[in-house]
Order: structure tokens, then sequence, then C-alpha cells
């Protein structure tokens, strides 16, 4: 099979239409335990990530949002807040299990009228062009196919002005703590993920995945070869995560 149509997997090599389907997998396997492996993983961190990332969106009372690979809602709920009742918010995700998930969660915390669950591809977003006022993705672009398709789906689906926010995994800028979070993530993170939700190769795919995945600079370019401008980014605990956000034209 030419190089082109291959895609990596973790670390290894695979035919490019086989990478979605594991994907589902592994995120069926893991859904009813993520929340609490993320809480571990990140000692809680990752609630703060996504505050900021809720934070930067600029959304108003009445506004319209999107967050792909949404799963278990949590950037959602935070938007929900942000637009009120005469505004919603769609969370789009190709894993099932996921948006039950993340249904269940805005059901109990009392979100019934301004979010709502679409299961669908980050590839081929289902809703027209310029729809959103902000379309935001959290740890979930690491786990699509193809980067530029998914950015340039984001930025179709954005309204002119609206935003574009990516919250993900990212390179370490300190050496020496870029060598601690490499051996906790190839030691702790597996052995929990096993203890926890049974599958460990899911948190080994989840290393491999961020060694893979493009550093902060190529993440920009990424962005702004989708259309988007004034791309910048923020890193979280010196790079460990970063914000990138750009702006649709």
């Amino acid at each position: 099979m030419p190089e082109d149509k291959k895609t990596y997997f973790g670390s290894r090599l695979i035919p490019e239409d086989e990478k979605k389907d594991r994907v589902d997998e592994i995120f069926t396997s893991v859904a009813a335990r993520y929340d609490l492996m993320n809480d571990i993983m990140s000692l809680g961190t990752h609630r703060l990530w996504k505050r900021y990332v809720a934070a930067r969106t600029g959304l108003r009372q009445g506004d319209r949002a999107l967050d792909v690979a949404g799963g278990t809602a949590d950037i959602a709920l935070l938007m929900a807040e942000k637009v009120g009742d005469g505004g919603g918010v769609v969370v789009y995700d190709i894993n099932r299990e996921m948006l039950n998930l993340g249904r269940d969660k805005c059901t109990d915390r009392g979100f019934l009228k301004n979010v709502r669950f679409v299961q669908g591809d980050a590839e081929t977003i289902a809703f027209d062009d310029n729809t959103f006022h902000c379309v935001t993705i959290g740890f979930g672009i690491r786990n699509v196919t193809r980067l530029d398709r998914a950015f340039r789906e984001m930025t179709r689906v954005a309204k002119p002005g609206g935003k574009v926010i990516c919250l993900e995994f990212s390179s370490v800028r300190n050496p020496l703590l870029r060598k601690l979070y490499d051996l906790y993530s190839v030691n702790f993170i597996p052995f929990a993920g096993s203890a926890i939700t049974g599958n460990r190769d899911a948190y080994v795919y989840l290393h491999e995945s961020i060694r893979k995945f493009p550093d902060q600079e190529k993440l920009k370019g990424i962005m702004e070869e989708a259309g988007l401008y004034g791309v910048s980014y923020s890193n979280l605990f010196d790079g460990i995560a970063a914000v990138h956000i750009g702006t649709k034209v």
C-alpha cells in the first residue's frame, strides 16, 4: 500500500481506512471509566485546562457552539453555561458510548434544553457552513486520521469571526520535565489504565499517539493552512498540553 495511504495508530503505521474503527473500539472499551482516568492521569488538572478553553471562546448568551470529539461533554457543559437557554451547544463525537455518557452527565446537571448530541466523523462534520460562533476540540484531534481535513471542516462550520480552539497534549519544552513526563507516560499511565479500565493497550496508544503528534508550531501551521488566521497557542504546564486558537475570516 502506498505510504500516503497509511497513518499512525500510536507508533504503528496502518491503512488510513482502519484508524477510525480502531479509535472507536478503544473509546467503547474505556468509556465507562474515561472521566475517572482523566482525573487520575492529570490529578484533576484537565478540568482547569478545559475551563481555560471555555474562557477563551468569547461566547455570549444566545450563541451556538460545537464541541468536536466532545465525548463526555466537559467542555460542552462549560459552554452551555455561557450561551444560556437561548443558545445551543452540540456535542459531536464518533463514539456512541461516549455520547451516551455525556448525555447522562448533562441530564444529571440539568442541561436539558441547550445541549444536544450528534454522532459523526470530525472529517465530515454534518452541519452547514457558517453555523457556529465557536468550535472546540479537546484531546480529540490526535485520534483523527487526517488533521488537515478535520480543521478545514471545523473552519467551514464556524461563522466568520468565530473561533476554532484546540486543546491537546503537546511537546514539553523543558528537557528534564520532558524526560520525567515520558517515564510517567510509559510506566504509570498504562498500569493505571489496565487497573481501572481493564484495557492497558488503550493507554499505551495514548502515550504513543502523543509522541507522534505535531508539536506546537507544526499544529499552528496546519490550522493556518485550514483557513484560520491569527493562530496562537498557549502552553499549559510547560507544554504538556497546549491550547491553539484561530479565527475564521
